[in-house]
């Protein structure tokens, strides 16, 4: 599976979060606040995605309506795997020093992350 670029995964996150199709007047309104774009540069990049597969467009009357043709589990899988190999090589220590290193983890998350670790260790 292809790794998406930045923009195009903005926009597929919110096609993902919405669990069903949506307009492009939608996915404007739910982009990042701030972002000024144009809605030729979002069609631009539905087309993009639309053309690798990832999304498929629907015309109902006069407007085009998109769906993920890409669950979002397994990209984010990959895509999370590939970043872990390539930035971190494999370390999940390294990965997760990165993240918190200077700052305090919430201890919540800590226990999240134990009971997780754990789990995977004990093979559930």
């Amino acid at each position: 599976m292809k790794k998406l670029p930045d923009a195009e995964l903005e926009l597929m996150m919110i096609i993902w979060e919405a669990e069903e199709p949506v307009t492009r007047m939608y996915i404007e309104d739910h982009m990042d606040e701030g972002r000024d774009v144009l809605p030729n540069t979002v069609l631009s990049l539905l087309s993009r995605l639309e053309k690798r597969g990832f999304v498929r467009k629907d015309r109902r009357g006069k407007t085009n309506y998109y769906s993920a043709l890409v669950p979002k589990e397994p990209y984010l899988k990959e895509a999370g795997r590939s970043i872990l190999h390539r930035m971190f090589h494999g370390s999940l220590k390294n990965f997760a020093a990165a993240l918190y290193e200077g700052e305090e983890i919430d201890p919540q998350e800590a226990e999240e992350l134990y009971r997780f670790l754990e789990e995977k260790r004990e093979g559930r």
